[in-house]
């Protein structure tokens, strides 16, 4: 069954350099790619059109694990992958109660983030293709 829209991927980071670098990596997936810069404006984005899939930093302005929760209280059902250079094994463990579906130290492996992507908006969308977790 082909999709006639392409799937959205909100790519929420302050750091305009890296946002953009993620950005030209995730383009190649064939989504349509859209950015914030910051926790509210990427909450307003979620309020005013849910994305297909949610990729966030998780230090910046209005950031955090708070920002997690609400993100997941609008989109409930939206995959969310958290990225930070300021965590360790409880931030994750924090992050993933909080609703992230999976997470990354910075840097971030792009090869590891796109499949992740690809995975979880496989997942999302209820295709047959499940990769097994690691």
């Amino acid at each position: 069954m082909q999709r006639k829209e392409p799937v959205v991927l909100l790519v929420v980071e302050d750091d305009r350099a890296m946002r953009s670098l993620l950005c030209d990596e995730l383009y190649g997936l064939g989504a349509r790619i859209v950015e914030a810069g910051d926790g509210d404006e990427a909450l307003q984005m979620v309020m005013d059109a849910p994305p297909d899939l949610i990729l966030t930093d998780l230090r910046m302005p209005a950031g955090g694990l708070d920002h997690v929760l609400r993100l997941r209280t609008f989109a409930p059902h939206c995959p969310i992958i958290v990225m930070t250079a300021f965590g360790d094994a409880t931030t994750k463990e924090t992050a993933l109660k909080c609703g992230a579906a999976a997470y990354f130290d910075k840097p971030v492996r792009m090869a590891d983030l796109k499949a992740t992507v690809k995975q979880l908006l496989g997942n999302h969308k209820g295709t047959s293709e499940s990769q097994a977790d690691r």
